[in-house]
């Protein structure tokens, strides 16, 4: 009986664990954390019916190919750490051998991160085209509380870090949208970017993007070089809604026609709209809250649903 019960801890030990709730990201990826548990779950029942360990084997926790894989995590390591504002950070990752993410347009990966012994999983969007060789970066804003951003503050360069994914996504054609009205907050600027760089790489792609950022103060604008320079393009406008600000006379003459104070409310939603050159299709990346107020000023607008795509 002795080498029963010891059999029966062995098989205990081997038990994959429950995700906590720390672990979802919340952002819908397939597969959840949760679907990898379930899949993980059967495997190992399936296994102790038969009392065949061997059955367990091709379960990989990590791995290190650099293969991105929706499954299981992989380890990248940081080649980059660069501190844009108070408390945004852009970290570039290495891919061995020039090797690209593939990622479609706007799609996320899974950060995971153990804080104080509890894991915790996190779904940024890289801001680097889908198609970059050798590297992929992420901008992140990390958070006074925030239980991954204690995680993310102590990374330094060399370190290594795994992720998961690709998940989600927008399915953008070339020049199937006459107007993109790509309305961001924050770091929800992070999915326009490739899409953005897309449209501006392919010379036939003759889709009018209108992107409004809405940010705190101008100190705040992420990214601002790379919007500067996506903003010379004929068919690119970029509009910032600063929310904090008082007066336009501090910007920079460059800033200052095309910053708007205060929020980005219903009225200015209208104005926008109205200056469009085409009918848009829009797509919203923010807080829940940021993505609500959006798709109901857009509706009041005379955006449907249809027309309307939330990160």
């Amino acid at each position: 009986l002795q080498t029963m019960s010891g059999n029966e801890d062995d098989w205990l030990a081997l038990k994959p664990l429950e995700p906590s709730p720390s672990q979802c990201c919340g952002s819908g990826c397939k597969p959840c954390i949760y679907d990898v548990y379930e899949k993980e779950l059967a495997q190992w029942e399936r296994a102790k019916a038969k009392q065949d360990k061997s059955l367990l084997v091709e379960k990989k926790e990590q791995s290190n190919n650099s293969e991105l894989n929706p499954d299981t995590f992989t380890a990248f390591s940081i080649s980059s750490v660069e501190q844009l504002t108070e408390d945004a950070y852009q970290y570039k990752f290495e891919l061995p051998g020039n090797r690209s993410l593939q990622l479609s347009l706007g799609q996320h990966i899974v950060l995971r991160g153990v804080v104080n012994g509890l894991e915790v999983q996190r779904a940024y969007t890289p801001i680097s085209p889908g198609n970059a060789e050798g590297y992929f970066e992420v901008l992140i804003k990390c958070y006074e509380a925030g239980l991954m951003s204690q995680y993310i503050k102590t990374w330094k360069k060399g370190d290594v870090i795994f992720w998961r994914g690709p998940f989600g996504g927008f399915p953008y054609r070339a020049n199937k949208y006459g107007e993109l009205l790509m309305l961001a907050s924050g770091t929800g600027l992070a999915p326009m970017l490739p899409i953005l760089q897309s449209i501006t790489d392919d010379e036939e792609d003759e889709t009018f993007v209108t992107l409004v950022g809405c940010f705190c103060t101008f100190d705040k604008i992420y990214l601002k070089p790379l919007l500067q320079d996506l903003a010379r393009y004929w068919n690119i406008r970029i509009f910032y809604v600063l929310s904090q600000e008082t007066s336009l006379d501090k910007l920079p003459w460059s800033y200052r026609e095309n910053t708007y104070m205060g929020r980005l409310n219903e009225d200015l939603m209208k104005t926008i709209i109205n200056s469009c050159r085409r009918k848009p299709f829009a797509l919203i990346c923010g807080s829940s809250t940021f993505n609500e107020d959006m798709s109901r000023y857009l509706k009041a607008a005379g955006i449907e649903e249809n027309s309307c795509f939330v990160f």
